[in-house]
């Protein structure tokens, strides 16, 4: 593990490091039914199966502040089940999921949303219909799914060198 010069020789061992600790998922999750979910660019976002077409998937997303929605097809169609103001099954999954990845707390305050003990986040949204481009949040997920096709190997990938990797806890 590389070091910082720079750091104060007092200083926690993890803050000279050139790596990066990796904090677990809260819960495991369905990676059948939502594969990607982030909180980046300002928004909670993902990729979300559609329930009825195995070939269609579906880049929904909520705005941290404004809560506004978007839910629309790899290919920008927009879907049918966001209404002015309520969100659809995807971004219903989306959100869920997001909660199981990083915990209540954390989507809460990414969002801007005060949720009482015990309630769901997408039950104190106030969004309304804000369409956002979808291709690249698509193109981030299928990016990582290109890195699943790598063969197995201790040789470093040039393009994941920020990536964290063999920290220990």
């Amino acid at each position: 593990m590389a070091s910082n010069p720079s750091a104060s020789p007092d200083a926690p061992a993890w803050e000279s490091a050139s790596v990066v600790r990796v904090l677990p998922a809260v819960a495991p999750r369905k990676l059948n039914k939502v594969p990607f979910v982030e909180l980046a660019d300002g928004r909670l976002q993902g990729v979300v199966s559609s329930g009825s077409d195995i070939s269609r998937v579906y880049v929904a997303s909520v705005a941290a502040g404004t809560h506004g929605l978007s839910c629309s097809t790899n290919n920008n169609r927009p879907c049918g089940g966001l209404n002015q103001g309520y969100a659809c099954k995807h971004l219903d999954a989306l959100i869920e999921e997001a909660v199981l990845q990083y915990g209540q707390d954390r989507v809460a305050r990414f969002l801007r949303v005060e949720v009482p003990e015990g309630e769901r986040v997408s039950r104190y949204l106030n969004g309304t219909r804000d369409p956002a481009p979808a291709a690249a949040v698509f193109a981030r997920f299928l990016r990582h799914l290109a890195y699943l096709e790598l063969p197995g190997g201790v040789a470093p990938v040039p393009e994941l060198h920020w990536f964290p990797a063999g920290v220990g806890r």
